[in-house]
């Protein structure tokens, strides 16, 4: 009967003219810089391109594409992601799962608590940081931009309360049967939290293939810089191209839709990556962000 109601019907308009005008606001940028991307130099440098390209060409992915330090950057990024995932999902599970647990199971649990917390509130800063990793002799590597971040506080934060929310009688039934620790965390725990691990692995992607800061700082070699640290600092320099084919495309391409094309070529792996995770996504975030 409430759903036929004139104030429920109202309310359920009102709620999908939100979410359609929300879609537009994330959607029509995105699509502008497409655009963008695919028109010639005057109609970028005019801001006449909308929703549509103006003067359809390809000469900004032509010269980004054909690049040979782009793939080789795009290639570091990749390794990137799959060191630095794996390592933080690994860490993450076996801080948290102990962190999961009552004083009177972990004793030492207050400290290590109070200490991630004031580990994600406070830092060195940006020089000790540097200075850490030149004296592990990490610079120029790709595990200078892995290590520093190989504990993300907010997400063992996140799966520690996930555990929380599982039942302490499964885990009691696995240990009078024989199974270890150990055991119950990668046999009971582990199989019964893909939403909470999906959800941490899409933010340890993102944060990984997103970053450049620290492509700038720990690495002293243009040749060792992550994707999104080398489109950052890429510009036209007709100088360094000697691709005639490439050459040509210069004349109808600008910084504007070269800088369209590195967002759309960095967007791409994050927008495939999405869809697979995007069911898992919103279930492990509320779980895991609620506590009992």
């Amino acid at each position: 009967m409430r759903s036929k109601t004139f104030g429920s019907r109202f309310a359920d308009v009102c709620i999908w003219a939100i979410l359609l005008l929300l879609t537009a606001l994330c959607i029509l940028p995105l699509l502008n810089m497409v655009s963008i991307s695919f028109s010639d130099r005057v109609a970028a440098q005019a801001n006449e391109v909308g929703l549509l390209p103006v003067n359809f060409n390809v000469s900004a992915y032509q010269v980004l594409l054909g690049d040979a330090q782009f793939w080789r950057s795009f290639m570091i990024s990749v390794e990137r992601v799959v060191l630095g995932t794996s390592l933080n999902l690994l860490l993450t599970v076996l801080l948290a799962y102990p962190l999961s647990k009552n004083k009177r199971e972990f004793n030492a649990r207050n400290i290590y608590m109070n200490l991630l917390i004031f580990a994600m509130l406070f830092s060195g800063g940006m020089i000790p940081a540097f200075l850490v990793v030149k004296e592990l002799g990490l610079i120029d590597t790709i595990w200078a931009l892995v290590l520093p971040g190989a504990v993300p506080i907010f997400n063992v934060i996140l799966l520690m309360n996930f555990f929380k929310s599982i039942p302490a009688s499964l885990e009691e039934a696995a240990i009078m049967d024989g199974a270890t620790k150990l055991k119950v965390l990668f046999k009971v725990y582990l199989p019964i939290s893909l939403p909470a691990l999906a959800t941490i692995s899409l933010f340890s992607i993102v944060g990984h293939w997103n970053d450049y800061f620290s492509g700038l700082l720990y690495m002293n070699s243009v040749s060792n810089y992550p994707l999104q640290t080398y489109i950052q600092q890429l510009n036209i320099d007709a100088t360094k191209i000697t691709d005639v084919s490439q050459l040509k495309a210069l004349a109808s391409l600008s910084n504007q839709t070269l800088n369209a094309a590195k967002i759309v070529v960095s967007t791409i792996p994050v927008l495939l990556i999405y869809p697979f995770l995007q069911k898992y996504f919103t279930t492990g975030l509320v779980i895991g962000s609620v506590k009992e």
